[in-house]
């Protein structure tokens, strides 16, 4: 197939130009050329901003499109624009975040989405990405009629820049005692972005569409049953999780970029349980959670992925909480 990839070269995008290319498709990236220039080099690569730069589409035809980087629908009426019947089918990654809370336990794509109280708003945060992504999905349906949306939870694996999961992959690996939140029973769910690029890959080939969730196959893991599964997989010898009282670290101003896939807060909650029935019911696999630990921390030990947002903190800042969780 001929691929037009909206994005490319970073994360999810080039996990799925790299493993669309060792598939032998042809492969198109469309980027700003501001991040990651050299990657993905087997691939034709067009420079441009989707958000004023569509122009540099104007010739070419491809099988399909993947858009990894909508994040309001105006985005993806353009694109469709630009594209016409040139772009061929579409792929569109959202998210999970789609949903209206509480997600019922093992929710299907079926679940009620979010609302927006001001839907022209362009203005991306944690209190309009999921309706902006609801948006999105509508804008889809109005334009292609054999779609595939694909709603992850937390994309883990090589290249991931925001560093969430990576960071207790490389702290772990450090060994000693480990401060983490005492949230034992949040569930967490995550998708090695190599899996969903390469299951993404054979949707396309077998001309299938559809709304499906990527997450880890039950049964569901909570964020305790992931510091074991790292300690087990990459941790010295001796290596402790000291499970701290999320009131002590609010108290003592921890937040989730220090201590990421945690959200402050006191209050119960369940985390996520996303379903993914259908997803494996079209062929849906995964590596096992400790092949991805190990696989990340060899990536990062020879190829470092930059860390732009600064997530986790340091080993210093670590001791001084870790010294007054002992001493309170």
């Amino acid at each position: 197939m001929r691929l037009l990839i909206i994005g490319g070269t970073q994360f999810v995008g080039r996990h799925v130009a790299e493993v669309a290319l060792e598939r032998g498709h042809q492969v198109t990236v469309f980027h700003r050329g501001k991040t990651n220039t050299d990657a993905v080099p087997e691939a034709e690569h067009i420079l441009g901003d989707r958000d004023r730069d569509l122009e540099h589409l104007a010739d070419g035809h491809w099988d399909a499109t993947i858009d990894v980087c909508a994040y309001v629908p105006r985005q993806v009426n353009e694109l469709a624009e630009a594209l016409g019947e040139r772009g061929g089918r579409h792929v569109f990654i959202s998210t999970v975040s789609v949903y209206a809370e509480p997600m019922p336990p093992s929710g299907s794509e079926d679940a009620p989405l979010v609302g927006l109280d001001d839907p022209s708003t362009e203005v991306v945060d944690g209190e309009t990405y999921g309706g902006l992504k609801v948006l999105c999905e509508g804008a889809i349906a109005e334009h292609y009629t054999d779609a595939i949306i694909i709603r992850p939870t937390y994309v883990v694996g090589p290249h991931d820049y925001t560093h969430r999961f990576t960071y207790w992959v490389n702290r772990i690996a450090s060994g000693g005692r480990v401060l983490a939140p005492d949230i034992a029973g949040y569930g967490i769910q995550v998708i090695d972005g190599r899996d969903q690029a390469r299951w993404i890959l054979e949707l396309l080939e077998r001309g299938e569409s559809g709304t499906f969730h990527t997450v880890s196959p039950p049964p569901p893991i909570t964020f305790a049953d992931m510091l074991q599964t790292v300690i087990a997989a990459v941790g010295p010898d001796g290596t402790e999780i000291v499970s701290v009282d999320p009131a002590f670290l609010i108290e003592h101003g921890v937040g989730n970029s220090d201590l990421p896939l945690w959200y402050p807060s006191t209050e119960p909650d369940p985390g996520m349980n996303c379903s993914p029935a259908r997803a494996v019911a079209h062929g849906f696999a995964t590596r096992s959670l400790a092949d991805t630990v190990r696989e990340t921390l060899a990536h990062e030990r020879s190829t470092p992925t930059p860390n732009p947002d600064g997530t986790g903190w340091s080993r210093e800042r670590e001791a001084e909480v870790l010294a007054a969780w002992d001493a309170r």
